[in-house]
């Protein structure tokens, strides 16, 4: 257990940068595949993949802060 605040643990679980640049780079590719497919489902799959990123990205930053906070 560390002795920092919460606030001060979310402020650091939010400055990784490189888990930011990886979920924009995923929905990125997942939405350029789906503009270059052209199609209802392509964009649907590009949706879920968004998603399924962001939850990932959601659950990977929850347990940074966790970790790092004093609770």
């Amino acid at each position: 257990m560390s002795n920092r605040p919460a606030r001060t643990a979310l402020a650091m679980a939010l400055a990784d940068r490189r888990r930011h640049l990886v979920a924009v780079a995923l929905v990125a590719v997942a939405f350029g595949i789906a503009a270059a497919l052209g199609s209802g489902v392509a964009y649907y799959a590009a949706a879920l993949i968004a998603f399924a990123v962001w939850m990932g990205w959601f659950v990977l930053t929850a347990v940074d802060w966790i970790d790092r906070a004093d609770f």
